[in-house]
């Protein structure tokens, strides 16, 4: 196959051009941003002229998009702009891979929910609740999607890190190294996600694709992250462990003594059953995925 990524440079990106390496398919790798070493071709996914000029030129079968305007507290004051590249840019996807009857697998996120007080797993089919111009953006990007009609897979993930980019893991080292003490948040529970992992899969339901896609019928919604629940404050507590950090005392707060221009969500468990059972997968818990990646990133030796 010939599969496109958007978002490229991002950390999701990041970790499809490593899953990449090893394919049989051909990757082009697409990104608005440049960086010094990786192979981009720059394309604007807000431009659905530009989009099928590629995808004619590359005879694209398949859309992974990892883009998105993803920092939450700054959505709040920029809403048209999340909404072009959260929305929009989704839906200029859709349209071209339904002319060409591809497939588009696109990466959206926890924030839809969370305006709803609930303490079980999030499933597929529960209504967007979102608390914010992000997740509002978000949840109508997928609802853009499902109504275009093209081969689709969204994918919802949450507290997405990996040795790429800026995320909580690499604050946190920076912060612990530096401060005696800190306080983190202890009462928003989810669960981190390694990108990598996430990268893994997928690659998984494109083989599967492949293999079947004149009678394939898994498309539609589905959760992944990794194995487990954590709060923010347990996830710090568990990087520092790891680092062998026994200085920087971490203390559990609540979440107002950080104030933030938007509510995030108090608890976005996924509940992953359906992609384990569709693609018969095992996801690793979040602890182990998380000690690889600091590994990868030399912080455990």
């Amino acid at each position: 196959m010939n599969i496109l990524v958007t978002g490229a440079n991002g950390q999701l990106g990041r970790e499809m051009r490593i899953v990449a390496e090893n394919s049989n398919d051909n990757y082009v790798f697409t990104d608005v941003v440049e960086v010094d070493g990786l192979s981009t071709v720059n394309l604007d996914i807000t431009d659905i002229d530009a989009i099928r000029t590629i995808v004619k030129d590359c005879a694209i079968n398949c859309i992974i998009n990892c883009a998105a305007f993803t920092n939450v507290d700054a959505a709040e004051n920029n809403e048209t702009l999340a909404e072009v590249l959260n929305s929009e840019a989704p839906k200029n996807l859709a349209i071209v891979m339904k002319e060409v009857c591809g497939l588009l697998l696109h990466i959206s996120t926890d924030y839809v929910f969370g305006g709803n007080t609930y303490n079980i797993p999030c499933q597929e089919d529960q209504k967007g609740t979102p608390t914010g111009v992000y997740g509002f953006s978000k949840l109508r990007g997928e609802e853009n999607i499902i109504s275009i009609g093209c081969n689709h897979v969204i994918i919802r993930t949450a507290w997405l890190y990996s040795e790429f980019g800026k995320n909580f893991v690499k604050t946190m080292l920076n912060l612990t190294a530096t401060k005696s003490q800190l306080k983190v948040v202890f009462d928003q529970v989810g669960t981190p996600t390694y990108a990598y992992d996430l990268a893994v899969v997928v690659r998984v339901i494109i083989e599967d694709y492949k293999n079947s896609a004149n009678s394939w019928g898994k498309g539609g919604i589905y959760h992944f992250s990794n194995e487990g629940v954590c709060s923010w404050f347990d996830f710090a507590k568990m990087i520092v462990e790891y680092a062998g950090n026994t200085v920087c005392d971490i203390q559990p707060t609540h979440s107002y003594e950080f104030p933030s221009p938007v509510k995030r969500p108090a608890f976005s468990v996924l509940d992953k059953t359906k992609i384990k059972e569709t693609f018969d997968i095992k996801i690793p818990y979040w602890t182990a995925s998380l000690k690889r990646c600091m590994l990868n990133m030399g912080v455990i030796k």
